[in-house]
């Protein structure tokens, strides 16, 4: 399997994503969201832009703007809606839709050849998310559906085009995810002062929280992220997305007492499936060897 130690690397991402439920229930004060959004991206682009000292230049000002809205300005409040108007398992599933959308926009902004396998693979890990964590009491609002598909989209359309546009030259990791993070955290900004009027007062188990969602959650996880995807397949980034959900589930077992049935299990084994075959490259179609009359150096240089 090519690429194994940078999808383990950027695996890390998601999985951190993934403690953002247990950190937000049991260390941050309830009903201000966006704010514990705010924290997460903000200070950790502001954080890498002092030390990597790099700003955008030229087109790349609008690019990192665009990137960082739909990655993290937009997300957030999505994901955060859905949150609250859906059960937390139906809120979930709808964001394991990001491997079949990246799947979709592959085809449309890439210019890729569409294949049944990424489209199977990616239905296989909805199916496994929901599994996992949709409860029979689970309940469905047109409005939560709305923004938990548009904060996957979001993402999966962030994605695409961090592919389609890669990282320029001489920028690092750090200093490309402090942009996204700026520019997610300032339009941020006014979103949450709207919706949720003042910051609430911070403790020390809330300080916790919102270190760990802005330096780890956000900062490192970030980091890492987009460089897995400015160099892997983009479908292969988009299936580990899937490992947010498993985390979380996870978590919620082992610290908060939540069971695993048969039904979980057998729905994390359907997501690992899934992760593990988005890794798999689709193999190339072969072609009959034909004999060239270029001469050795022509043949070396055209190819």
């Amino acid at each position: 399997m090519k690429n194994l130690a940078s999808t383990a690397v950027t695996a890390l991402a998601p999985m951190v994503w993934g403690t953002t439920y247990v950190v937000t229930t049991e260390l941050l004060p309830q009903g201000h969201p966006l704010f514990a959004g705010l924290v997460r991206a903000l200070p950790a682009g502001l954080i890498a832009l002092a030390v990597t000292r790099t700003l955008p230049r030229g087109a790349w000002w609008w690019k990192a703007a665009v990137l960082g809205v739909l990655n993290i300005g937009l997300l957030f409040p999505l994901l955060f809606i859905a949150a609250e108007r859906l059960p937390g398992g139906v809120a979930a599933t709808l964001s394991a839709a990001q491997p079949l959308i990246v799947a979709v926009l592959a085809v449309t902004v890439l210019h890729q050849s569409p294949t049944v396998r990424s489209f199977a693979w990616g239905t296989a890990g909805v199916a496994g998310v929901a599994l996992v964590v949709i409860g029979p009491d689970a309940a469905l609002d047109a409005a939560g559906i709305l923004a938990g598909l548009g904060g996957a989209g979001a993402m999966a359309l962030g994605v695409t085009l961090t592919k389609r546009w890669g990282r320029p030259d001489g920028v690092g990791p750090t200093a490309f995810a402090g942009w996204q993070l700026t520019a997610g955290g300032l339009f941020l900004v006014p979103v949450t002062f709207l919706f949720e009027g003042a910051p609430p007062a911070v403790d020390a188990g809330s300080g916790l929280g919102y270190l760990w969602l802005g330096l780890v959650g956000g900062l490192l996880a970030y980091t890492v992220w987009v460089r897995g995807v400015t160099t892997l397949p983009v479908a292969s980034v988009a299936v580990l997305t899937l490992l947010s959900p498993m985390v979380a589930a996870l978590l919620g077992a082992v610290l908060l007492g939540q069971s695993l049935g048969p039904v979980q299990l057998a729905g994390f084994a359907l997501c690992l499936a899934a992760i593990a075959a988005g890794q798999i490259a689709p193999k190339s179609p072969s072609k009959s060897p034909r004999k060239s009359t270029s001469h050795p150096i022509e043949e070396r240089i055209t190819r």
